[in-house]
């Protein structure tokens, strides 16, 4: 179980460091390596995508609050007319 990795560059990939025989700091110590690696890959979006993904962020919680009040008033309407009777 102590295959290594190598990545494009030559160099062995933290990912695949074996966890046996590590202690607690050496575990800690991989996982920031590795914490460091991912946000190396991390692309910032453009500005325009920023908004886009904005605004499609807003129309799906907008849908999500019609769906929700919908089913809420269904809801309420059928327990007044259980309960209540009318």
């Amino acid at each position: 179980m102590s295959e290594t990795a190598v990545t494009d560059s030559g160099e062995k990939d933290p990912r695949h460091e074996s966890r046996e025989g590590r202690n607690i700091f050496g575990r800690i110590a991989l996982f920031v390596r590795q914490v460091i690696s991912e946000l190396k890959r991390v692309v910032t979006p453009t500005r325009e995508e920023l908004i886009r993904y904005i605004w499609i962020v807003l129309g799906f919680v907008a849908v999500m609050m019609v769906i929700v009040f919908a089913l809420d008033w269904v809801f309420n309407w059928v327990s007044l007319k259980v309960f209540v009777g009318g």
